[in-house]
């Protein structure tokens, strides 16, 4: 009992090894600061240490074999692990850094032939199509005109009819060319084009990234008609049609006991550095680094049970039978997934940390020594309706207004109050009629709230994306840039940084197919992240610890994430009738090395679009001001001229295809675009109208300090 020990008083000398063990300050302040969250393996925080001696000393015959063998692998010496001498231990360290490079490197040049074929078959393509539509010109010159014109232009014809189809021949032979290579190595190691087994054990085949664009007839254009069908309902809000499927991928929010259980696994992660000590290259084999990784995991689970228990927490140092909080610490972890999908803004630090470790924690070799996986199903809505036999409440037609997002802007104080008590009365219907002994009213709304919140998750995430769509085509005509050459979205290579060159019809319709891909990834993204955490999770996929160019990065193939973005993009494609640029979705090489990476790259596709849509809307509210209207009239002209001045210049060359020094890295492929994106941002600060952003309250694109 911690209090009696402080009336007691602790002996004077048992006190200094307590502050020589618990750091220079001593004492259980410095414990609680940090001893709680990050506990040290063998070390009794509270009354009399607990030495080597004690841990070697413990019956083995009251642990179970795994809890035996993982107590003799944590008290063994690091250095024993290793062997060898100090000089053998670095030529090994060498030769085993040379050979992960150069086996990475082979892989990554693999990789970028792929792409290199992908795209030149692309390129091929798309100057055949420039032939035919050349044709269609010539002919309609040749219509009316003199015979000698007409003589001419058949000779044209004839030219452009042999380049259409040389480079159909071109693109048909670099296609034939990349598919058998795919074939031959079985599938891209990186997240290509193989098969994918899904939870059932059945077999899906990756949707080609070079699918036509044409409708496909039978069965296929039933299918994409379907799924238009349902992306329009989703728009609409047809519940009826959409939430059986959502709430597949709806995490549950937390309820009160789990979010003290949040902060406590908060802490842990914080203080943690399991990355930092883990994904290094200097272990001398396969067991040290399994060693290495099983100390830094039972240290972050001691932590945790100590905190939460602290008498379950000695025993557990004590016996590292860990086997018998397998519930606890799944439960743990679950609800650090569950809280992080929900909020993509928490936890981005802690987040990779913990992903990171039961990654690790999947490997057999750990599984062997635990006993247990520390890893579980993330617990969504349709998980809780299912088991409670509630699965009828999803297709209620009330489920739309008792869980739709209330906009309040253009709306007057009455009318936004009506909808929230519509909005309550609602889920008092539902959580009436669908209660019953097994699923209780609490848990409805529960389910109810989760929902809710994935719609308050797609306003801020999805409905940026919308608002550059809308301003795209309201200020800027597809076809012609106008009279006016400085609202031109034409781009050419050289010029302020563009990779890309591009007509002004050209850049819109690039522009608007880019953002139209992100939001249909905004819309899915909880659908993604769930594949993503599948892939990362999977017992089977192996990931490779690969110098990268930005330091050492877990390249680990995604092949279910990598399937659900090509039918994203195969229905963008469909959706827009032509696609202008590369479709290559990178994935599983240096520049996304792995589903986690993938994640964080289109989780700030609303912190790049959030703050230039609040700056284009407040700069009428901000000209209110007469001095801040003198401001912008003789800089810019017009307020309407400052708005389509940031616009133009965003739409050119946030999608110019910079950031980069090849096409590989950036271009126009569909991660280049978003490399695009983020040049761009960190170029804000010498843009004419950064004033204006200043004005509107910008802080910067990271979230969290711009003032809404």
């Amino acid at each position: 009992d911690t209090r009696s020990h402080r009336r007691s008083g602790p002996d004077p000398s048992r006190r200094r090894t307590a502050s020589r063990r618990f750091g220079a300050r001593g004492g259980r302040r410095s414990y609680r600061r940090s001893g709680l969250a990050e506990p040290r393996l063998g070390l009794r925080p509270l009354g009399r240490p607990l030495g080597r001696s004690d841990l070697l000393d413990t019956p083995r015959e009251r642990m179970s074999p795994a809890a035996g063998e993982l107590s003799k692998l944590l008290d063994g010496d690091d250095a024993a692990n290793g062997g060898g001498d100090a000089s053998d231990a670095e030529r090994f360290e060498r030769a085993e850094m040379a050979r992960a490079q150069a086996q990475s490197d082979a892989a990554e040049g693999k990789r970028r032939l792929e792409v290199a074929r992908q795209q030149f078959a692309e390129y091929a393509t798309s100057k055949a199509d420039e032939s035919k539509a050349l044709r269609d010109v010539i002919r309609e010159l040749a219509a009316g005109g003199a015979p000698e014109i007409q003589q001419a232009l058949e000779r044209l014809d004839r030219l452009a009819a042999q380049a259409e189809t040389e480079a159909r021949a071109v693109a048909a032979t670099a296609e034939a060319e990349r598919t058998a290579a795919t074939r031959t190595t079985n599938g891209d190691a990186f997240g290509g084009n193989a098969a994918v087994h899904n939870a059932a054990g059945e077999t899906n085949m990756e949707v080609d990234p070079l699918l036509p664009v044409k409708t496909k007839t039978g069965g296929d254009e039933r299918d994409l008609d379907q799924l238009e069908i349902e992306r329009k309902d989703a728009l609409l809000g047809d519940a009826a049609l959409n939430f059986g499927e959502r709430a597949k991928y709806i995490p549950l929010r937390l309820d009160m006991e789990e979010r003290k259980l949040l902060r406590l696994l908060e802490a842990a992660l914080h203080v943690s550095e399991y990355t930092d000590h883990v994904d290094v290259v200097t272990f001398r084999g396969k067991t040290q680094r399994i060693t290495k990784q099983l100390k830094e995991i039972c240290a972050i689970m001691c932590g945790l049970v100590v905190a939460t228990d602290y008498r379950a927490g000695q025993e557990l140092i004590k016996d590292k039978d860990f086997e018998t909080n397998a519930l606890f610490f799944q439960r743990a972890f679950e609800i650090g997934r569950r809280h992080k999908v929900m909020n993509p803004e928490k936890m981005r630090a802690e987040y990779g940390k913990m992903i990171y470790l039961l990654q690790d924690s999947q490997s057999d070799e750990v599984q062997e020594l635990l006993g247990f996986k520390l890893v579980k199903p993330m617990r969504t809505a349709y998980t809780l309706l299912s088991e409670k036999n509630g699965l009828a409440m999803l297709d209620d037609g009330l489920m739309h207004q008792a869980t739709a997002e209330i906009d309040h802007v253009g709306k007057a104080r009455f009318e936004v109050q009506r909808l929230i008590k519509a909005k309550e009365k609602a889920r008092e219907l539902l959580a009436r009629k669908y209660a019953t002994a097994d699923l209780t009213k609490d848990e409805i709304l529960a389910v109810l709230y989760s929902i809710s919140d994935n719609n308050a998750y797609l306003r801020f995430n999805r409905d940026p994306v919308d608002r550059m769509l809308l301003y795209l085509t309201s200020n800027f005509d597809p076809k012609r840039p106008g009279d006016d050459r400085a609202f031109s979205l034409g781009i050419n290579v050289g010029n302020n940084g563009s990779r890309l060159s591009h007509t002004h019809e050209r850049q819109f319709a690039y522009v608007s197919q880019s953002l139209t891909l992100w939001r249909e990834v905004s819309n899915d993204m909880f659908k993604l992240w769930t594949l993503a955490e599948t892939d990362l999770l999977h017992e089977s996929n192996r990931y490779q610890l690969t110098n990268t160019g930005q330091g050492l990065n877990r390249v680990q193939h995604a092949p279910r994430v990598g399937k659900a973005m090509h039918q994203l993009l195969h229905r963008c494609q469909q959706k827009l009738g032509s696609w202008v640029g590369s479709s290559v979705v990178h994935l599983g090489d240096h520049n996304v090395p792995n589903a986690l990476m993938f994640i964080d790259k289109y989780t700030q596709v609303p912190r790049i679009l959030g703050p230039v849509v609040l700056v284009v809307d407040s700069v009428e509210s901000l000209c209110d001001d007469p001095n801040l209207r003198a401001y912008v009239e003789s800089t810019f002209g017009s307020i309407e001229r400052c708005r389509r001045c940031i616009l133009a210049d965003f739409f050119r060359h946030a999608f110019d295809g910079s950031g980069a020094d090849n096409f590989f890295d950036a271009g126009s492929c569909i991660d280049g675009r978003l490399t695009s994106a983020w040049n761009w941002c960190s170029k804000i600060e010498k843009k004419p109208y950064y004033p204006v952003f200043k004005l509107a309250g910008f802080q910067g694109f990271d979230g969290g300090d711009f003032r809404s």
